[in-house]
């Protein structure tokens, strides 16, 4: 609980768990966090990019390191977050940013479903699992953050069609609901952030004119940026943010406004 506003989004000393840490929105999460004095553990696959990660976030104060982990690979996720207690001791902040997108009509899917179930497990199932191993460790300590990144699409049928991705999304809304519920006990606050369209590794491969035609529908005029969703998470990750939990806080510029 803050008394005053001198210190009220100050992360010194906190560790931050980030998957997808490595790019995008979750890189954005992860600077604004570095940049507030937290300690980062980015898991991901891609050892590359989390090494461009890494060397990005040298210059701030609190330390960065990677942690090779498939969110969709149960005991892979309990040995990554069992290398970051036995590194830092403790697991402050937990951001579920990691996920994939599955485009196109679901009659057209072949009859393996393989977009489909991929879809759920990365982005629902792989929330979950890290939840569950983190909520333990941060239900002991008596206090955590956990921040999923979801989706206006988990409010709406976005378009084109996006339906694994959009039903995902709303399961992680509710799932966060759900936990906040259940954790409030424990001082663990669980949020949710829903981004709309926001420049990362998920809109790059977008032909400019859909860039062009979504803009149109946004009334602020712009997509977002990695950094604005970062600074709601430094909230959300703060002392600031200790009375709320169980909020889907949507960042679109407006898009959902009028659908």
């Amino acid at each position: 609980m803050i008394t005053s506003m001198d210190t009220a989004f100050c992360l010194k000393g906190r560790t931050a768990i980030i998957t997808g840490g490595d790019t995008g929105i979750g890189f954005g999460i992860a600077e604004a966090m570095a940049q507030e004095g937290a300690n980062i553990a980015i898991f991901c696959r891609n050892e590359k990019r989390a090494a461009e990660a890494l060397e990005k976030l040298a210059k701030y104060e609190g330390k960065a390191r990677f942690y090779r982990t498939d969110i969709t690979d149960f005991e892979n996720c309990k040995a990554s977050v069992d290398a970051v207690l036995a590194d830092y001791g403790k697991i402050d902040i937990l951001v579920n940013n990691g996920g994939v997108a599955a485009m196109g009509g679901v009659l057209d899917y072949p009859e393996d479903l393989t977009e489909w179930f991929r879809c759920i497990d990365v982005d629902l199932n792989g929330a979950f699992r890290l939840c569950y191993l983190v909520g333990k460790h941060m239900r002991d300590q008596g206090k955590g953050k956990v921040i999923n990144v979801t989706s206006n699409s988990g409010e709406m049928c976005n378009i084109p069609s996006f339906t694994p991705y959009n039903v995902a999304k709303a399961g992680l809304n509710r799932l966060t609901k759900c936990l906040a519920w259940e954790w409030g006990p424990y001082h663990i606050n669980v949020n949710a952030i829903a981004p709309g369209y926001t420049h990362s590794n998920l809109s790059s491969g977008a032909p400019k004119e859909v860039e062009e035609m979504m803009t149109e529908r946004i009334p602020y005029g712009r997509y977002g940026e990695p950094i604005e969703i970062g600074a709601l998470a430094v909230y959300l990750a703060s002392d600031a943010s200790d009375i709320m939990t169980g909020a889907v806080l949507t960042i679109d510029g407006g898009y959902s406004l009028a659908r």
